[in-house]
């Protein structure tokens, strides 16, 4: 096989703003797997400095593993990607993105969606949240609730000097939709105890990550005492970080550009449903192509985070797509993604 990587740079419609900071301007690579008879698969890597990566190391890692490409066989799906974490370890975003293209070219070339070949029902995906970043100011927050009216499902994003006033403004423009929150690392347990009942107040139902990764007890302890169910983000990375979990959160979030792969993502879903644990994917600020390769397995999840793309102003790709939240799948081959 042939491997070509192209960066891309995309813009969301706002600048994306988390606890740790944020950016209108995102590199993301799109990876295409040709084989010997003109067979393609497509993938794409969205990485993040705080995995470690970036547009250029992905470009790097890909010139180190197109040699192992030219020799293996595109059906050799998990010999390539154990190759691939012995090769490139601690490069995610860009084994994701080989992961993703030979998934895409396997099912393509038996002429199947790629939900349709893992045995899943595409009406039982579930709706996405959208996602509120952090506002500079209370009028740009109304402006951006009321331009996701579409969606009856928000994440908003804390971790600021106004938590409070954010939640109070986000329930009186969407009075009727579910709220999620995500504080991306950001509180200390004492924080966060303290913003129980706020939460609680204006019917927040999920607080993603509150805590530093490390800070297993520190999750233990505010879930003891939270009415609201905890989801580890950043604290659970791949499948072996889920059993120190449990009984420390309620549910993962499995994002493929940090656990490194389609199959991996499989692992977590297996292993944390052992555990009895809730089951989340999201996302990275994404095209339609990064975002397709997990909305393929999301009948198999709890809950999605899978807007992305939706949050871009110049997504280059169309496919898979979350049309009023719902995560909507079609019968095209692979992962059902074009170039628009």
């Amino acid at each position: 096989m042939q491997l070509h990587a192209e960066m891309l740079t995309v813009h969301t419609t706002h600048p994306f703003i988390i606890a740790r900071g944020g950016f209108s301007e995102y590199r993301v690579v799109w990876v295409r797997l040709r084989d010997a008879d003109g067979a393609e698969g497509w993938g794409e890597a969205a990485p993040s400095r705080f995995y470690g990566e970036t547009a250029d190391s992905v470009m790097a890692a890909m010139a180190q593993f197109a040699p192992v490409l030219q020799r293996a066989n595109s059906w050799s799906i998990d010999a390539i990607e154990r190759e691939l974490e012995k090769t490139l370890r601690w490069n995610a975003a860009a084994r994701c993105a080989i992961s993703s293209a030979l998934h895409d070219l396997a099912a393509k070339r038996l002429g199947v969606p790629l939900w349709k070949l893992w045995g899943l029902d595409p009406k039982a995906a579930p709706r996405s949240t959208f996602t509120i970043g952090i506002a500079p100011d209370a009028e740009t927050l109304r402006a951006r609730v009321r331009d996701a009216a579409a969606y009856p499902i928000l994440k908003i994003k804390l971790g600021s000097t106004w938590d409070r006033e954010v939640l109070r403004i986000v329930r009186e423009e969407a009075p009727h939709a579910t709220l999620r929150v995500d504080a991306n690392a950001a509180w200390t347990p004492k924080q966060a105890l303290a913003m129980l009942q706020p939460l609680s107040d204006v019917g927040v139902d999920m607080l993603e990550q509150p805590l530093a990764p490390h800070d297993i007890e520190g999750l233990r302890f505010v879930r003891e005492r939270s009415p609201i169910p905890v989801v580890a983000d950043e604290s659970c990375v791949v499948a072996t970080d889920i059993p120190k979990l449990v009984g420390a959160v309620d549910g993962i979030n499995i994002k493929l550009a940090k656990c490194g792969s389609l199959r991996e993502a499989m692992r977590m879903i297996a292993v944390a449903r052992a555990h009895g644990m809730r089951v989340m994917c999201g996302c990275m600020i994404e095209t339609t192509l990064g975002i397709a390769a997990a909305a393929h397995f999301s009948p198999l999840l709890d809950d999605a985070d899978l807007d992305g793309a939706a949050l871009l102003s110049d997504d280059p790709f169309t496919g898979p797509s979350i049309p009023n939240g719902q995560v909507t799948l079609s019968d095209a081959p692979g992962l059902g993604v074009q170039r628009r």
